[in-house]
């Protein structure tokens, strides 16, 4: 009589904890980040007008959207009409409040005050139903030397939100950045476990990923090892490039050595349930006339495609101007395949060909319903 080899429970019990066979929940196409002394209950409101401003000067319909962008006209009109319900209703979907590199070192003080600032305005969008589906602070990292500030900022930004909320609102993740040391990641995890006793909320974070130092100690097991608090890591493109010596010109999103980074961050989480992002493209329209706008869409919905082409479906927007850009080439990028998509997963279901000789394989299909869920997540 066939036996079950010993240890085999044990090991599937880890295999199902570990790589979780669950459908992909909603993740957000970006995030923007806005320095905390920049940061106001406004904030989400003058992004969006500042964008939606720019779609109407320098997009006047479906044929300005197809030369900017070369999205087929077809599909133009739809990406155009999405385009205006998005900005008008939703222009950020994650925010966050950055304390690190774009906000930089100020007095414990001055800090203290921006942390408070920072917890009444979250509150006030919280209370106007404006607050994005994530959200949360950057605090600074501890390769910095003192992680007291950053456990400060955070303690000090959850419990001031907590006092005048009464809740911690939904979609809550705080960002720790340049993870230089794998026992920072622990040493975060206790901080994290440590607020949670005391407020009585679970709490996740995401990492950055900003250095090749990093890249070594990313493995499927680190969240398991991290109580289940690591949600996502994110890519550093300019600290990245940086580190391993590229001139300043190569310090690029596409660069072959950035392709090289992510894909061993796909290695490593891929099926744990921890969501990546790409990273952002620092620049802005050299002047508001149109043909610097344009330029700067293009370069802009280039990177873009590189990071859905490569398998990130999340990215950094630093400017107003990017939200244009970045929610015109993921909605063209949907729509582009959808239907032929969904057609290919009827014809499986229904075990037919989907004609041109495609034989898909069950993995196949699984990308494909993905794909698609991945889709009517992210269409308004």
């Amino acid at each position: 009589m066939p036996t079950v080899p010993e240890g085999f429970a044990a090991a599937y019990r880890l295999q199902q904890a570990r790589y979780p066979a669950t459908e992909p929940a909603w993740q957000p196409v970006h995030t923007v980040y806005v320095p905390a002394d920049h940061f106001s209950a406004r904030t989400v409101a003058e992004w969006g007008d500042e964008a939606l401003s720019l779609l109407k000067s320098h997009l006047n319909g479906p044929d300005d959207l197809a030369d900017v962008f070369g999205t087929p006209s077809p599909l133009a009109t739809t990406v155009h009409e999405m385009l205006l319900r998005k900005l008008s209703t939703e222009p950020i979907e994650d925010l966050r409040i950055d304390f690190e590199d774009g906000y930089g070192v100020r007095p414990d003080p001055v800090e203290d005050g921006h942390v408070a600032r920072a917890a009444d305005a979250v509150a006030e969008l919280h209370a106007t139903g404006t607050l994005p589906r994530r959200w949360g602070p950057r605090v600074k990292s501890f390769a910095d030397g003192d992680p007291e500030r950053s456990v400060r900022t955070l303690h000090g930004f959850v419990t001031g939100v907590l006092a005048r909320t009464g809740e911690l609102p939904t979609g809550f993740t705080v960002t720790f950045p340049k993870v230089l040391m794998a026992d920072y990641l622990g040493q975060w995890a206790e901080v994290l476990e440590r607020l949670e006793a005391e407020i009585g909320a679970p709490l996740r974070f995401e990492m950055q990923v900003e250095a090749p130092q990093t890249l070594p100690f990313l493995r499927a097991d680190l969240n398991e090892s991290l109580g289940g608090r690591l949600a996502a890591a994110h890519f550093g493109v300019f600290d990245y490039t940086a580190a391993i010596g590229l001139p300043p010109h190569e310090q690029r999103l596409d660069h072959p050595a950035c392709d090289h980074a992510r894909h061993v961050m796909q290695t490593a989480f891929a099926g744990t349930g921890v969501e990546l992002s790409d990273g952002s493209l620092a620049a802005s329209p050299a002047s508001g006339r149109a043909r610097d706008v344009h330029a700067l869409w293009r370069r802009h919905a280039e990177l873009v495609r590189h990071s859905l082409r490569h398998g990130f479906h999340q990215g950094w927007d630093m400017h107003p101007s990017h939200l244009v850009s970045r929610f015109a080439t993921v909605y063209a990028f949907h729509l582009a395949t959808y239907d032929a998509y969904r057609e290919r997963v009827r014809a499986w279901e229904e075990r037919r060909s989907a004609g041109g000789g495609v034989m898909d394989e069950p993995a196949t299909i699984r990308t494909l319903t993905t794909a698609l869920r991945r889709a009517d997540q992210a269409l308004p």
